[in-house]
């Protein structure tokens, strides 16, 4: 079965451009017997703006697009809001850092706020980061920090991947 997702952050009102892609994976899923699931992107809670998941969802509902599952209908493969599937985003990053050997590294997000205007640029970021994924190792750990895998290609390069809660 079809199954698209819709996944929008609750930073306001719903914008033009954000419909336009709720629709193309609503009728997508329709024209396709499949399922239309709404999940509430909510990973920036700085930005977050209450009261914006009752907007986007009565936003979509007045354009006639009635999820199928999603924060408030439930659903076979819930929760349907980011923040909640923290737990399953570091149990399977725990699998994966065993399956492939790999080591991990946790930064706050307040440590990369700081390191970023340390920098001033991206490319400079880039190699801050690196420097900083070079020499700090731990587990995956603290709730809210983010993730990134590492694991070594050949002799030298290393291959990163960022997962974020």
């Amino acid at each position: 079965m079809v199954r698209t997702r819709f996944a929008p952050s609750p930073t306001g009102y719903l914008h033009i451009g954000g419909l336009r892609t709720a629709l193309y994976a609503y009728l997508f899923a329709k024209k396709n017997g499949g399922k239309f699931i709404l999940r509430i992107e909510d990973t920036d809670q700085t930005r977050e703006v209450k009261g914006a998941v009752d907007i986007i969802i009565s936003a979509l509902n007045k354009a006639g697009m009635t999820y199928d599952e999603g924060p408030i209908a439930g659903g076979d493969y819930g929760p349907y809001v980011q923040s909640q599937r923290k737990e399953i985003y570091l149990e399977y990053a725990q699998k994966l850092l065993f399956i492939i050997n790999a080591t991990s590294v946790q930064i706050i997000p307040t440590t990369v706020i700081a390191l970023r205007a340390q920098a001033g640029s991206a490319a400079a970021f880039d190699i801050v980061l690196a420097s900083l994924i070079c020499t700090t190792f731990s587990t995956v750990a603290a709730a809210g920090a983010f993730i990134l895998i590492n694991k070594f290609i050949g002799k030298r390069r290393k291959k990163c991947s960022i997962l974020s809660p």
